[in-house]
C-alpha cells in the first residue's frame, strides 16, 4: 500500500541542489531552473517517496551528504550499502545467469557428442530446434516482466529456474526431432521468465552510472557458461554409454541438475525491493532509497501503472533499442550456438573441440568486463557499443579471409570476433535501463526490447546450416554485414539522444514550465537527461 510521506524539506533542498556530473547522474539542473520549480516541479513537496512509512522515517537522519549540504554518492556510508547490495545480489545474479545460458546452449555441444546422429534428424530440424526456442522466449518475456513486478523476484526467480531445469533435463528424453523442437520450445517459454529479470533487479538496486558494470559482471557468466560447458562437456563425453545413455543424454541431465538445486538458494537469497529487503538496516534501506531518488530525479514513480505500460509502447527509443539488439543477435546467437561447430571445423576430435571452446569464451568475459567498466566510467554507451559491434565484425571479416590459413589465425579471428559479440551486450543492456524512468515503463520496456530482439535469435538460429559447412562462409558473412549497419545504427542514435539534451539543455523558463506540466514522473521530464 502506497503511504503518502512527504519528503523532507531537508531532502526536498537536497534534491533541487543536486547536480550531477558527466560521469555520475546527468540530471543537470539549472539555478534558473530551480526557481521555477520550486514549489511547481515534479519533486515538490507532498509527493510519494516510497512505499513503507518506516523506511520514510529513517531519511531524516541520514549522514552522507557533502558541506554544502548536497547528497554524497561516494560518502563512506554510501560505498558501504553499495558494497552489501553487491555481495548479496550480484554473485546470485550471475550464477543463475550461468545455469541460464548453460541450459540454453548446451545444445552446441550436444551436437558435437552426436545428437544428431542418434536422433536421425532431418535436414533443417537441428536448426529449426534452434530457432524454435525464441519463439518461446518472446511470446513469454514481457508477462514474465510483470509478474516480476508485481510478486517480486525472490519467489518468481526461483519458479521459474525450476521449470527450465527440469525442461532441460526432459531434453535427454527425447527420441526424435518432433520431441527435440517441443522441447526446445518450452525451454525458451521457461527461460523468458528469468531473461529480462536480472538488468530489470539491477535497475531497482543501483544508480545508472553504477548499472553497465554490474550488468556486465553478471553478463560475464554467459562467457564462463560458455567455457565451463565445454570444460564439462569434454568430461561428460567420457560417460558415453554409462547407464545406457549416449554422451549428448548426460550433457542435458548434468547439466540442467544443478539449475534446480540452485533454484531453492535464490530463493534464500535474492532480495526483492530496496524498501523490503530484509539484509539491510532501516537506515541502510533509507540510504539506498534516497540515493536512487536522487539519481532518478523526476522519473521517481515506483508503483505500478498502467499508463507506464502504454508508455513504453510509445516510446521511440525502445523500438531503437530493438533495432539495434535484433541486428546483433542475429550474430549473438549463431555464435553462442555454433562456436562448437565452428572450432570442430578447424580440425580438432570431438572431444579436444569441447575443451578449445574454453580460452575463446575466457578472453571474450575478459573483454566483457573491461567493456562494461569502461562504460561506466566515462558514463558513455554509444562509442562503446559501436567499438564492440565493430570489433566482432572485423573478427568475422577474419574467419572469412583466413579460412584457408593455418589453424593459429582461424582460432585467434573466433577469439577476437567472439571477444566483440559478447562485449556489446551489458552496454546494450544497460543503456536502456539508463535511459528509460519509470520503474512499470522501465520493466515493460527492457522486456520489449530483449523479448522481440529475439527475431534475431531465431534467424542466427537458421545461420549455419549444413550446407555452409565447414568454412561457414555464408553464415559469417551475414553476420559481419549486420554488425556493421548495427555500428552505423548506434552512432545514429547516439546523435539524437545527444541532440535531445542539447534541446532540454537550452528550454527557456517557459518551455521548461511547459513541458514539466506535460510530462509523466519518467523520462519525459525536462530534468532527465540520457546516457548517450
Amino acid at each position: 500500500m502506497l503511504v503518502d510521506n512527504t519528503i523532507p524539506q531537508e531532502l526536498e533542498a537536497v534534491q533541487h541542489r543536486h547536480v550531477a556530473d558527466s560521469h555520475g547522474d546527468d540530471m543537470n539542473y539549472t539555478d534558473e531552473k530551480q526557481q521555477q520549480q520550486q514549489g511547481t516541479g515534479s519533486l515538490k513537496a507532498g509527493q510519494p517517496i516510497v512505499e513503507h512509512q518506516h523506511v520514510a522515517a529513517h531519511l531524516e537522519d541520514l549522514d552522507s551528504k557533502t558541506a554544502d549540504g548536497q547528497f554524497d554518492h561516494n560518502s563512506e556510508a554510501v560505498q558501504r550499502v553499495r558494497w552489501k547490495v553487491d555481495k548479496r545480489l550480484i554473485p546470485m545474479l550471475s550464477l543463475l545467469y550461468l545455469c541460464s545460458f548453460l541450459d540454453r546452449v548446451n545444445i552446441g555441444n550436444a551436437k558435437v557428442a552426436n545428437l544428431e546422429q542418434d536422433l536421425s534428424l532431418k535436414p533443417g530440424a537441428y536448426n529449426l530446434a534452434l530457432s524454435i526456442f525464441f519463439a518461446g522466449y518472446v511470446l513469454g518475456e514481457i508477462p514474465a516482466n510483470l509478474m516480476l513486478k508485481k510478486i517480486g523476484p525472490r519467489r518468481w526467480v526461483p519458479m521459474v529456474m525450476f521449470c527450465w531445469g527440469v525442461v532441460s533435463m526432459c531434453m535427454s528424453a527425447v527420441n526424435d526431432g518432433t520431441g527435440l523442437i517441443v522441447a526446445r520450445f518450452f525451454l525458451g517459454l521457461a527461460e523468458s521468465g528469468y531473461a529480462p529479470g536480472p538488468v530489470y533487479i539491477i535497475s531497482l538496486w543501483y544508480r545508472r552510472c553504477e548499472q553497465a558494470l554490474r550488468i556486465g559482471i553478471f553478463f560475464s557468466a554467459a562467457t564462463v557458461a560458455g567455457a565451463f560447458g565445454g570444460l564439462l562437456s569434454y568430461g561428460i563425453a567420457r560417460l558415453n554409454g554409462l547407464g545406457g545413455l549416449h554422451a549428448w543424454q548426460w550433457i542435458f541431465i548434468l547439466e540442467g541438475l544443478p539449475t534446480i538445486l540452485c533454484c531453492f538458494l535464490a530463493f534464500a537469497v535474492l532480495p526483492d525491493f530496496p524498501e523490503t529487503s530484509t539484509f539491510l538496516a532501516e537506515d541502510e534501506k533509507a540510504l539506498c532509497v534516497q540515493r536512487l531518488r536522487i539519481d532518478a530525479g523526476s522519473a521517481t514513480d515506483t508503483g505500478f501503472s498502467r499508463s507506464q505500460v502504454w508508455a513504453a509502447f510509445r516510446d521511440p527509443k525502445v523500438y531503437g533499442h530493438i533495432v539495434l539488439g535484433s541486428l546483433h543477435s542475429v550474430a549473438f546467437t549463431s555464435l553462442g550456438l555454433f562456436v562448437p561447430s565452428i572450432t570442430l571445423s578447424f580440425g580438432f576430435d570431438p572431444v579436444t573441440t569441447q575443451i578449445m571452446t574454453a580460452p575463446v569464451y575466457a578472453c571474450a568475459c575478459i573483454c566483457t568486463l573491461f567493456f562494461a567498466i569502461s562504460s561506466d566510467r566515462f558514463s558513455e554507451r554509444g562509442y562503446h557499443a559501436a567499438l564492440a559491434t565493430s570489433l566482432a565484425a572485423i573478427g568475422y571479416i577474419l574467419l572469412i579471409v583466413t579460412r584457408y590459413s593455418s589453424l593459429a589465425a582461424r582460432y585467434v579471428s573466433l577469439i577476437i570476433c567472439t571477444s566483440g559479440v559478447y562485449s556489446f551486450v551489458p552496454i546494450a543492456l544497460s543503456w536502456p535501463s539508463s535511459n528509460i524512468g519509470g520503474h512499470t515503463k522501465k520493466g515493460v520496456a527492457i522486456a520489449a526490447i530483449i523479448s522481440i530482439s529475439q527475431v534475431g535469435g531465431f534467424a542466427g538460429g537458421q545461420l549455419y546450416r549444413e550446407d555452409d559447412a565447414p568454412l561457414y562462409v555464408r553464415g559469417h558473412t551475414i553476420s559481419a554485414c549486420l554488425l556493421v549497419v548495427d555500428t552505423l545504427l548506434i552512432l545514429g542514435f547516439k546523435f539524437l539522444l545527444r541532440r535531445e539534451n542539447r534541446r532540454r539543455d537550452r528550454l527557456s523558463p517557459e518551455e521548461y514550465d511547459r513541458e514539466c506540466r506535460q510530462s509523466d514522473k519518467t523520462d519525459t521530464n525536462p530534468d532527465f537527461r540520457y546516457f548517450e
